[in-house]
Order: structure tokens, then C-alpha cells, then sequence
């Protein structure tokens, strides 16, 4: 299984006063950080090799989570620094601790899907990216891409059209030279909407819904549905 890179340094504004105090990483579901369910639901899937892009009191968070050893998987840290590197240049540092491709996702998603079944159609595409997309007709919030063929054709999270019914579900699949001659701080979105316009982005289309903690309603529903989960599993 490929690496994972989790994006886990932003400063989460939108969830203040909270995150005054503790990153959005560390809080808390059923009594947990939900960090902790991220990862069991990453090893899971079958990734026993992380980096986590942090911080803003990234400390905190690898004092938590530490090398790994409790999950029985490999953890490591790729920390901004005094400059804030956007997602962009978070991912491109922390490419430097993995051999060739892997995969990206955000430090406050759940995403209960089937890693290995993507990452085979990763390879089968042939393509250095591969975005996730889910037909969200603007549901869960605004749509901001348009799938054709199994392409992503068009990208944008700020130029919306009529045409996207499709939205970035949050994991993506990269080549590392794909962001290797990147700057060294930028946006990850501005790299992956070049990407598409290139043809360079092949598309897996997610039917299950995600779940994410950036604002509250998120953090609600995403601890109802891993308390649901939790009960299925025999673990309530």
C-alpha cells in the first residue's frame, strides 16, 4: 500500500475557540482525538506508513501519536517551520520521506472507503494524479469539478459553473516528480487545477459520502457516524 501524507498543520479558525488551544486534530469524538480514528480507520484499509504534515502545535499531536509503534504502523512528522508552507509546500516537504507515489488527504477527513481499490485504479490510469470525486450536485457543499471518461477535466474551488456536479472527495494520488519542481510554498489546489488543465488527472468516483471535523455540523455527524460504526464493529 502506498504512503499516506496527512495535511494536519492548518489553524482551523473556523472551529475558534477550540482550536485556540488544541489543533483540530486532537479534538475530541466519544472521547478520543479524532487523529486516533483517522488512523485505525487508515490501518484499516491497510497504510502502515504515515507522514503528518504539521504545525500549528503540531507538538501536540505527535506527543499523542508518537512513531506509530501503538498502532503497529510507521509515523513520521514533516513540520512547516517558521514560514508557512500552504498544503501545497506541506506536501512537497514531506515528499522528500517517501520513495515515488502516495497518497494525500486532510487532517480533518473520515474517509470510509476502500484505499487498495483506488490505488489499483491509480495504476491502471496511468496518469501521475488521480483525484477522488463524489457526484455531489452541490449537497454537501459547492460542487467544484466536472468528471468526464474517467478524467477530472476541469478543477476549480473558486470559479464555480453550472457544469460541476462533481466534488474533490479528499484523497488524491501523486507521483512525487509531479511536485518535486514546485515552489516551496504554495496552494496544493493551484498544482492539482494546473494538473487537469494538462489532462494529467485521472478520476475515481466515490459513491459513499465523506465525513469531515472542520466545523461543527461536520464534527456532529462525523461522531455520530463513527459512534455507528463503533456499535457495528461490536466495539459499544
Amino acid at each position: 500500500m502506498l504512503p499516506v501524507i496527512i495535511l494536519a498543520g492548518g489553524l482551523a479558525t473556523r472551529l475558534h475557540p477550540v482550536t485556540l488551544k488544541i489543533p483540530k486534530s486532537l479534538i475530541l469524538i466519544d472521547g478520543m482525538p479524532f487523529i486516533h480514528y483517522q488512523i485505525l480507520l487508515l490501518k484499516e484499509k491497510g497504510v502502515d506508513n504515515i507522514i503528518l504534515c504539521v504545525g500549528h502545535f503540531g507538538y501536540m499531536i505527535e506527543e499523542f501519536i508518537g512513531d506509530g509503534s501503538q498502532y503497529n504502523m510507521h509515523i513520521q512528522y514533516s513540520y512547516d517551520g517558521d514560514v508557512l508552507l500552504g498544503t501545497g509546500g506541506a506536501v512537497k516537504k514531506a515528499s522528500k520521506l517517501v520513495e515515488d507515489a502516495f497518497m494525500i488527504q486532510y487532517g480533518d477527513s473520515y474517509l470510509d472507503i476502500n484505499y487498495e481499490d483506488i490505488v489499483k485504479a491509480y495504476y491502471q490510469a496511468g496518469l501521475p494524479v488521480l483525484m477522488t470525486a463524489y457526484h455531489n450536485k452541490n449537497e454537501f457543499d459547492t460542487s467544484n469539478m466536472l468528471v468526464k471518461n474517467g478524467k477530472i477535466v476541469q478543477y476549480s474551488k473558486l470559479a464555480k459553473t453550472a457544469e460541476f456536479e462533481h466534488i474533490d472527495y479528499g484523497l488524491i494520488i501523486m507521483r512525487k516528480d509531479v511536485i518535486s519542481a514546485s515552489p516551496d510554498v504554495f496552494d496544493l489546489g493551484e498544482l492539482l487545477s494546473t494538473c487537469v488543465d494538462k489532462g494529467m488527472v485521472s478520476a475515481y468516483e466515490v459513491n459513499t459520502r465523506f465525513y469531515e471535523i472542520g466545523s461543527p455540523s461536520g464534527i456532529v455527524e462525523t461522531a455520530e457516524y463513527i459512534t455507528m460504526k463503533k456499535k457495528n464493529m461490536g466495539l459499544l
